[in-house]
């Protein structure tokens, strides 16, 4: 897409898909989002009078099949809907570069018009990620093996999809949370994926994320991990590297990840050490091969404060998995754990002194960031040896 400067721009959409979707894209436009554009597709027209989308960028489809009264939670008819309006999702990803599909996973409209828009995407040479949630495990098993269909229709069609389980709500909030919270907070959650990658792409920076290194991670990679970690304090590096990898709600962490962006955001007190400190803790965790494309960003807003955000694709096939992934293991339990122990000596900080030499990891910018197979041998003997001597972490 071409600016009015007569720069080249990348053309970010976000679509809802039913109910679910659209209530992900009301969160975002609550938030006042910037960095995307927005659109909501549903079968159920009263539905989407309800949307705070724009009037123009609201469309009914398969309105002869339903009457606009909606899939029924029928997802063979959500499909059907979606094939009869192929000219309108055409017009919705028409000239998309990087398209967002957020959708519920298990009922109707969500569930099989979902797919449909990915591969009218996908024809039209979008990039595509969806970022999708998973029913309640009360909702039913109908529901659930719905769910299970659409997420495998989805992802032949996406480049990748990050999977939020409803049932981490469950292990993540208080019992006495009210039901429209923790709808919200399964909302934010999503907003914050996917506005974690729009905003790397369109927000000029120290260290400048583009559009090319974006998809150089998520093209073609199936499930993904998305976490944005922000954190104030002392301790902010580990406890907003830990809230990163670990996101509470999805299914994903980064071990084991081939494929990283790492972006680093601060206030203008943000040190080299902590940028480091930060690298050096995602090192631990992923693959040492993985290609690791950086940035950072500084903001006059984050005094004293850091946000990471991480996005890791390209993950080991579970009987591709070595002893090294329990080593990864290890040290992820252990990032885990140091922000509950709050102490000085829970911070990893990198040897300087008497460490094997060193093989470079990747990183499209030439910056040294030390590879994990350096950062394992680092740790091990003040960490990986005494955990096998206390209790190790749960």
């Amino acid at each position: 897409m071409l600016a009015d400067n007569g720069l080249n721009v990348c053309k970010i959409k976000v679509v809802g898909v039913g109910g679910g979707g659209s209530n992900a894209v009301n969160r975002m436009i609550e938030m006042n989002i910037k960095s995307a554009e927005f659109a909501v597709v549903n079968t159920d027209k009263q539905a989407l009078m309800l949307s705070k989308a724009d009037p123009m960028d609201r469309y009914v489809i398969g309105e002869s099949l339903t009457k606009g009264l909606g899939a029924g939670s029928d997802p063979d008819v959500g499909e059907r809907a979606a094939e009869e309006s192929k000219d309108v999702i055409e017009e919705i990803v028409d000239g998309v570069d990087l398209l967002f599909i957020a959708a519920g996973m298990g009922g109707g409209t969500g569930t099989g018009a979902a797919p449909v828009i990915a591969r009218v995407a996908k024809e039209k040479g979008c990039i595509t990620v969806a970022v999708v949630t998973k029913p309640f495990s009360f909702e039913g098993r109908k529901r659930e093996e719905n769910s299970k269909k659409g997420i495998a229709n989805l992802t032949k069609y996406v480049d990748t999809i990050v999977i939020i389980p409803n049932d981490k709500l469950l292990e993540a909030l208080p019992n006495d949370t009210s039901m429209l919270d923790a709808l919200k907070y399964a909302d934010d959650n999503l907003r914050q994926g996917i506005c974690g990658i729009a905003d790397l792409i369109s927000t000029p920076a120290m260290i400048n994320l583009d559009f090319a290194d974006v998809r150089t991670i998520i093209q073609g990679q199936g499930l993904a991990h998305m976490g944005v970690g922000r954190a104030k304090g002392e301790n902010r590096v580990v406890e907003a590297v830990r809230k990163a990898v670990s996101s509470p709600l999805l299914e994903t962490t980064i071990e084991g990840a081939r494929g990283i962006i790492l972006n680093v955001t601060g206030g203008r007190d943000l040190s080299i050490g902590q940028i480091y400190e930060a690298a050096h803790l995602v090192q631990g965790v992923i693959d040492d091969a993985a290609n690791i494309i950086f940035g950072a960003n500084i903001r006059d807003d984050y005094q004293e404060e850091i946000e990471i955000t991480v996005i890791a694709t390209g993950f080991v096939p579970k009987e591709e998995e070595t002893e090294a992934s329990s080593l990864r293991k290890n040290f992820l339990n252990l990032i885990n754990t140091q922000e509950e122990e709050k102490t000085e000596e829970s911070v990893v900080r990198p040897e300087r002194t008497e460490r094997p030499p060193q093989r470079p990891a990747q990183n499209v910018y030439g910056g040294r960031i030390p590879s994990g197979r350096d950062i394992r041998y680092e740790i091990e003997d003040d960490f990986i040896n005494s955990a096998s001597e206390e209790e190790k972490p749960a």
